[in-house]
């Protein structure tokens, strides 16, 4: 089947597409990728879980050209699998794990309702709220210092539009430059911490241990770079596609603010109904029959998550949008050994975000604007008015 990532209505709207995507089949063939698209919530679940297909990483060549880039790559967990992916995560997951996401709890909540205090009657719900509130989330989980924090942003940006199919050679110029920059900005701040500790995230990734295991510099920074990366696109991402839905949908907004106790759930669906990942490529190491067609040894297969989500065989009318949805077993945060490791934390930002929003519920001031981007779904900007 033929089906073009870059197309702007495909972008602006990617949902019809791919249900007609999935009634071809649940794995088909993209000559134009050559890659094998699994679309159906079975085999999407299949290509996250299933051992034999694996994150496989191959350096960009030149490699010279894109050597800070594949640094940061080569050395994270998501671009690995065990036993490397088994060490780097036991490890980032010890650190991660000593009460951050629980002591951030309040200071998300205040913050959120700062921004919004702060902001005028008509603003950007991206630049002015979701954005700075996901940085400053991420950056005091980091311990990023305040005066620093608006250089994150910036470099997070440069180095995700790589993952898009067929970046032109302006993208791949500002995603190198990026990731040198941020890897040099986190080898000093790692190199303070080893000198004076502090109680945040980056102190635990230097000190962490398993028995004489610890990580190398180069891994620190990688973990660190992809915990901000992952967390705050798709915290952003997240929030301005779920408050455009709700704004889309007055019905579930009116609900929603008669039963605050519906938060918890309408995040799940935010994530489900517009996730801001749509696409996982893997690799498979073996033959593996799936969806009825085998992918050879050495074959990738992308697994199309937005196209998951709205699987009318695991989801009552798939393509309405319902805050109090339950089951919900959406695959916006992944599954199998690749599951997101900062899930909670987004979750705990998102309902403290879309709590704070709903005080005062801003109404859309003009169209959204979409990024020109199919992998990472998202608005590059989302004007609202109170």
């Amino acid at each position: 089947m033929t089906i073009d990532f870059a197309d702007p209505e495909l972008i602006r709207n990617p949902y019809p597409a791919l249900a007609v995507l999935r009634e071809r089949g649940p794995v088909v063939w993209h000559d134009a990728d050559r890659t094998w698209l699994a679309a159906s919530h079975a085999t999407v679940r299949t290509v996250l879980r299933d051992r034999r297909f694996g994150r496989v990483w191959r350096d960009r060549e030149p490699a010279a050209r894109f050597a800070p880039f594949n640094l940061l790559h080569r050395n994270q967990m998501m671009e690995n699998e065990p036993p490397v992916h088994t060490r780097l995560r036991s490890l980032v997951a010890s650190a991660f794990a000593r009460g951050h996401v629980t002591r951030l709890g309040p200071a998300i909540t205040a913050r959120a309702r700062e921004l919004l205090d702060r902001a005028p009657d008509e603003f950007d719900l991206l630049a002015d709220f979701a954005e700075p509130l996901a940085v400053d989330v991420i950056a005091e989980l980091l311990g990023v210092p305040g005066a620093d924090r608006h250089l994150l942003r910036p470099w997070s940006a440069a180095i995700v539009r790589m993952y898009e199919p067929s970046p032109s050679p302006e993208t791949e110029e500002r995603a190198v430059r990026a990731s040198a920059e941020f890897a040099g900005y986190l080898r000093a701040l790692a190199a303070d911490r080893r000198r004076r500790p502090r109680e945040d995230l980056i102190t635990h990734l230097v000190t962490v241990r398993d028995g004489s295991d610890r990580l190398s510099e180069d891994e620190l920074c990688a973990s660190a770079i992809l915990l901000l990366n992952a967390g705050h696109e798709a915290s952003v991402n997240a929030l301005g596609g779920g408050w455009v839905a709700l704004r889309r949908h007055p019905a579930e907004l009116a609900r929603l603010r008669a039963d605050r106790r519906l938060i918890p759930a309408a995040v799940e669906e935010m994530i489900r109904y517009d996730p801001p990942l749509h696409l996982f490529v893997r690799t498979a190491t073996s033959d593996v029959e799936i969806g009825g067609v085998t992918v050879p040894a050495g074959g990738r297969i992308a697994a199309l998550l937005g196209a998951a989500n709205r699987d009318p065989a695991v989801f009552a009318a798939p393509d309405r949008f319902d805050i109090g949805r339950d089951p919900n077993p959406h695959v916006g945060f992944g599954a199998g050994l690749h599951f997101c490791l900062g899930a909670p934390l987004a979750r705990l930002e998102l309902r403290a975000g879309l709590a704070a929003l709903l005080d005062e519920p801003p109404e859309l001031s003009e169209e959204p604007e979409q990024r020109p981007t199919f992998v990472l779904r998202a608005y590059r900007k989302v004007m609202v008015r109170r």
